[in-house]
C-alpha cells in the first residue's frame, strides 16, 4: 500500500496493508471486533485519495460508503442476518446501472459532465441490486473506454486514460481497465467487470488479477450499457480465486429480467462457487493444452518459455496434460477477424441496435434517450459507426444491416448462432474424444503492449470463448522479464463454471505467483 494517512479513528488494528487482506480476513476480523466495516470503508477511500489521481481507476465516488458501512456494522452489533459481502468495499463499472449515477459508457455525449447527455437509470441493474443486497460497500463506478470498444486500454474515455498498476507503461486491458487497476492498487477487494470480447480476461491478465468469464447465462446483464446480448456478461474481479467466487456467488442465478438466467437454475453448486474449493483440484484432472488446432497463432519465445513452466507446475498439482487436443479438427478455421479491428471477432455484435433499443428502454420514462432513434441523434457528432470509426466495422458483419433497419424487431442472426453451435458442438467433440476436464492457455499469446502504442493485447482466445459462451477464469502464473504479468486462462463445456473455479484454485495455491503490484 502506499504510504498513506488514515483516519484518526481507525482502531488499533493493521490496515495499513489493505493488498494483504481477503475477504476471508475480513470476515474474521469483523467478527473478533480487530476493525469494523466503517473503518475498512475509511482505509479504502483514503486508498482512493492516495491513488486515484494516478491511476484514474474510479470515475464516480459513492458518497453514501461510509453511511453504508456503519449501517452493516450496526446491524451485525445487533445480531441481523447479514449478506455474504457485508462490509467489503467494492466497485462496479460504469457500464452497469446504478441509481444515482450516470452509465456514460466512458463517452462524452453521454456525460453532461462532458458536455454530453446522462442515462440516468430509474432502478439498478440486477448485479448492482444483487451487490447491494449482499450488503456490500460500494466505493464507485470505474472507467471505460468509449462504448467499451476496445478490450486493451481505456485511453479515448471523457474522463481520462487508465494506468495500469502492475506495469505503469503497458495496457492496463480493457475494456474494464478501471475496475482492474481499483482491484490490483487495494482501493476495493472485489469489482464488477463485464466481456464482451475479453474485457474480464484481458485487464485481469494485465494487472496479475483473477477474472471470471461464466457461462453465458449464468450472470444476469439487463441493465448494462450493451455491445452485444448474446454475448455481453457481467463477472467479477478479484486478488485471489476464492474472493472471486464470492463476488460471483453474490451476482449469479436467475432474474426474471432476464430469461436467459433461467438456465443456470441447476448449475450453481450448493452453497455457491467459493464452496469446497480444493487444493487438490487439478488431482487426476485432464487439461488440454494450447496448440495449432485451436489457433493458428504461435506463442511468442518467452510466453512459451513461461508456459512450458506452468505445464510443469499443472503436472506437479496432479493434472494429467493432453497436447493440442483440437489437432485434426477444423476448430481453427472458423475464427475471422473483422475488418477494421485488431484480433477480434465481431461477431454476434449485429444486435446492437436492438439490444440499445432494450436498455434505453430499460432506463424509464424520464430517461434523456428513449429510443435508437433518439441515441443516434444525440451521438451523430461522433457517429460510432461512420467508415473508420470506433464501431464501424459492424457494418462487415452479417446481419447487422438488417438488424440496423428496424431496431425495434428482434434479430434473427442466423450466421452467429449456427457459428455458436459449430464451436459446442466440436468442443463438446474434442472434451468426450480425450475425456478432457478443462483447458489451460496462456491468456496472452506475447506480453502486453505499450500504454499508448496503439497495439492491441493479443489474447488466445475472445471469440471462441465469448460466441460459443463458454467459461473462464484467469489466474496469475508469473511474470515476464519485463515485469508483465503472465497467467493462465482455464476453459470449459458450459456450465463446469464451478469446476474449472477449483482447478484455478488448486493451481493458485500451488503456486502462489501473485505479488502485491504497490
Amino acid at each position: 500500500m502506499a504510504n498513506t494517512t488514515l483516519p484518526k479513528d481507525v482502531k488499533g488494528a493493521d490496515l495499513s496493508d489493505l493488498g494483504g487482506l481477503t475477504i476471508a480476513k475480513i470476515r474474521t476480523a469483523f467478527a473478533d471486533g480487530t476493525f469494523t466495516a466503517e473503518d475498512l470503508a475509511l482505509a479504502s477511500i483514503a486508498q482512493i485519495k492516495a491513488l486515484n489521481g494516478k491511476y484514474n481507476a474510479i470515475i464516480f465516488e459513492c458518497a453514501d460508503a461510509v453511511t453504508t458501512a456503519r449501517e452493516v456494522d450496526r446491524r451485525r452489533a445487533a445480531g441481523e442476518k447479514l449478506g455474504p459481502l457485508a462490509g467489503i468495499p467494492v466497485v462496479i463499472k460504469d457500464t452497469v446501472d446504478m441509481v444515482g449515477y450516470p452509465s456514460t459508457a466512458g463517452w462524452g455525449l453521454l456525460y453532461s459532465g462532458a458536455g454530453g447527455v446522462d442515462l440516468m437509470p430509474a432502478r439498478d441493474a440486477p448485479v448492482a441490486a444483487r451487490m447491494k443486497a449482499a450488503d456490500a460497500v460500494i466505493l464507485g463506478k470505474t472507467n471505460v473506454p468509449i462504448l467499451s470498444w476496445t478490450g486493451t486500454h481505456a485511453n479515448d474515455s471523457w474522463a481520462g486514460p487508465t494506468i495500469n498498476v502492475a506495469i505503469e507503461d503497458r495496457a492496463p486491458g480493457g475494456s474494464s481497465a478501471g475496475t482492474s487497476s481499483a482491484v490490483a492498487s487495494h482501493m476495493c477487494l472485489v469489482g464488477l467487470a463485464e466481456e464482451t470480447g475479453g474485457s474480464i480476461q484481458n485487464p485481469a491478465s494485465a494487472q496479475g488479477l483473477v477474472g471470471i468469464k461464466a457461462t453465458i447465462g449464468m450472470v444476469p446483464n439487463a441493465g448494462v450499457v450493451p455491445l452485444s446480448g448474446n454475448r455481453d456478461m457481467v463477472g467479477p474481479i478479484a486478488r485471489t480465486v476464492e474472493d472471486a467466487a464470492i463476488c460471483l456467488d453474490a451476482i449469479a442465478g436467475f432474474t426474471t429480467e432476464d430469461p436467459k438466467t433461467l438456465a443456470s437454475v441447476g448449475h450453481i453448486p450448493p452453497g455457491g462457487f467459493a464452496a469446497n474449493l480444493s487444493r487438490d483440484g487439478l488431482q487426476g484432472k485432464r487439461i488440454g493444452l494450447y496448440g495449432p488446432g485451436w489457433r493458428k497463432n504461435t506463442l511468442s519465445d518467452e510466453t512459451s518459455a513461461l508456459y512450458e513452466r506452468a505445464k510443469k507446475e499443472l503436472l506437479a498439482a496432479g493434472a494429467i496434460l493432453v497436447e493440442d487436443p483440437f489437432a485434426d479438427t477444423d476448430f481453427n478455421t472458423y475464427r475471422q477477424i473483422t475488418l477494421g479491428t485488431p484480433f477480434f471477432d465481431g461477431r454476434g455484435l449485429e444486435s446492437m441496435p436492438y439490444d440499445m433499443t432494450c436498455y434505453l428502454r430499460r432506463l424509464g420514462p424520464d430517461a434523456a434517450l428513449k429510443t435508437w432513434a433518439e441515441f443516434v441523434e444525440a451521438t451523430k457528432s461522433e457517429n460510432p459507426f461512420a467508415k473508420g470509426a470506433i464501431l464501424g466495422y459492424m457494418h462487415e458483419l452479417p446481419d447487422f444491416v438488417e438488424a440496423l433497419k428496424s431496431p425495434e424487431t428482434p434479430p434473427a442472426l442466423p450466421a452467429f448462432t449456427a457459428l455458436k453451435e459449430t464451436y459446442l458442438r466440436l468442443i463438446d467433440q474434442v472434451f468426450a474424444q480425450h475425456n478432457l476436464d478443462a483447458l489451460a492457455y496462456p491468456q496472452m499469446i506475447c506480453e502486453l503492449p505499450g500504454l499508448h502504442s496503439g497495439d492491441a493485447i493479443l489474447e488466445t482466445t475472445v471469440g471462441e470463448l465469448n460466441i460459443a459462451g463458454i467459461p473462464g477464469i484467469t489466474v496469475p502464473a508469473g511474470y515476464y522479464a519485463s515485469g508483465a504479468p503472465f497467467e493462465l486462462i482455464f476453459l470449459a463445456r458450459q456450465w463446469d463454471d464451478a469446476a474449472i473455479i477449483n482447478m484455478a484454485y488448486a493451481y493458485e495455491q500451488s503456486t502462489l505467483h501473485r505479488k502485491a503490484a504497490i
